[in-house]
């Protein structure tokens, strides 16, 4: 019996026997083109893990018949790379799969740089981590394709398996195995769009299952339960698929969808990070809601606070009513906007003496320097306002200037009035 992984033995071998990922090498795509007329350029692949990076790098291997390399750039070494260069002068030109291409060092890149210029090594680098973010500019610049890769649907994994079922030679097709469509289905849906996982579940299910007296293998639902538990949580908390949720999970709230923000939440409840979930929430509260209902904000403190004290699993049910309320209550950015509006004045240079009626005035000798006019506000009442007094505010460079376009809605629609309201007063007067 071979011992090598099933998913291992099952990579493809050429780009027609690649599954799924249509849009990075599906046969209307110029690097399909490209790489069929014989032309292999460097490539940056980003995905999360089981998506078909290995895979799609020893897939381009094997149609182009170019000799291949893999390292790994955790345990790779400056000798390793000399050894792949050494390799370029036998061979004339190598392909060098490099997975986790974003912890490669400086000193192997200063080392492997001027060969992938020169095009001896085609660098194939693979990341589960932003390139834009993680990989090292001087590589990025060198690769003419950065390519992401996506997980694959049912209907691919579906695939997948069954040609694994069906495959004698690198497969299990040659086993009398017993597996119903509905069994491979819920096989499927448990490796939640990752193909390795997906043929791991497989091999693993067939490995635990008895042969019957007649030798044969009949796969039972039993086994398949037992195996598929949390298979779908992914986002390490360190990670960019963790940002990516904590992202899904702010815009859902800002778009008012309950239900896929309770999903984004759920996944980063699995994913274990409960303080970075606790964070983005209280954001979310001042920067989407804001004016247009200031109770959310302190909602949904007593929520964190109180998730906090509770932990996991208890955590997830103040936190659950924080979402939907955030989801459904009406919204506001005008408050930050503002602000963002003026710190880029005050960045840009855009500054000016503060008046001198508003200078500090308590000490000796403010008089005499001319911090004096000040008009204390609660000692002209307008109305049931409160006190207010015509003087000005800003410094004379910026006199004039709104930073605040105030939002109707929710409590904000009572704030806007009061704000034009002011305004009209202060053209008046």
């Amino acid at each position: 019996m071979n011992t090598e992984p099933l998913a291992y033995r099952m990579r493809p071998r050429t780009l027609d026997e690649i599954v799924g990922q249509k849009e990075v090498i599906g046969k209307q795509t110029n690097l399909y083109k490209m790489i069929k007329n014989g032309f292999v350029p460097s490539m940056l692949l980003y995905g999360e893990p089981g998506t078909g990076k290995t895979s799609l790098a020893y897939a381009i291997a094997g149609e182009t018949k170019i000799p291949f390399i893999a390292l790994n750039a955790t345990t790779a070494g400056k000798k390793d790379v000399e050894a792949v260069v050494e390799e370029t002068r036998i061979t004339g030109k190598v392909i060098l799969f490099l997975d986790e291409i974003h912890r490669f060092n400086k000193a192997q890149q200063d080392y492997l740089l001027p060969h992938v210029e020169r095009g001896d090594i085609i660098l194939i680098g693979a990341t589960t981590e932003n390139p834009f973010h993680d990989v090292n500019p001087a590589i990025r610049s060198r690769c003419g394709q950065i390519k992401q890769l996506t997980r694959l649907t049912q209907s691919n994994i579906i695939q997948l398996l069954k040609r694994a079922l069906t495959d004698e030679k690198r497969g299990l097709g040659k086993y009398p195995i017993h597996i119903t469509d509905e069994q491979v289905e819920k096989l499927a849906i448990a490796a939640n769009g990752d193909a390795r996982k997906s043929l791991t579940l497989l091999e693993t299910v067939f490995f635990s299952t008895t042969a019957n007296e007649n030798n044969e293998i009949i796969i039972t639902d039993e086994s398949i339960n037992d195996l598929i538990e949390n298979v779908g949580v992914y986002g390490d908390k360190k990670g960019t698929n963790f940002y990516n949720l904590l992202s899904a999970l702010q815009k859902s709230i800002r778009g008012s969808d309950v239900n896929a923000a309770l999903y984004y939440l759920a996944h980063l409840l699995e994913a274990g990070d409960l303080i970075a979930v606790n964070r983005r929430l209280l954001v979310i509260a001042y920067e989407d809601i804001g004016l247009a209902n200031p109770i959310v904000g302190t909602n949904v403190l007593a929520a964190i606070t109180a998730s906090e004290r509770l932990g996991m699993p208890e955590a997830r049910i103040p936190l659950a009513s924080a979402v939907v309320q955030m989801c459904l209550s009406t919204k506001s950015n005008s408050a930050y906007k503002a602000l963002d509006k003026a710190m880029e004045d005050v960045r840009n240079g855009k500054v000016g003496d503060i008046p001198k009626h508003l200078r500090d005035a308590h000490y000796q000798g403010a008089k005499s320097l001319g911090h004096v006019g000040y008009k204390y506000p609660h000692d002209y009442p307008i109305g049931t306002f409160g006190g207010w007094i015509n003087q000005q505010y800003l410094p004379d460079s910026l006199a004039g200037v709104e930073y605040y376009e105030p939002m109707e809605a929710g409590e904000e629609k009572r704030l806007c009035a009061i704000y034009k309201k002011l305004q009209e007063f202060k053209q008046k007067r």
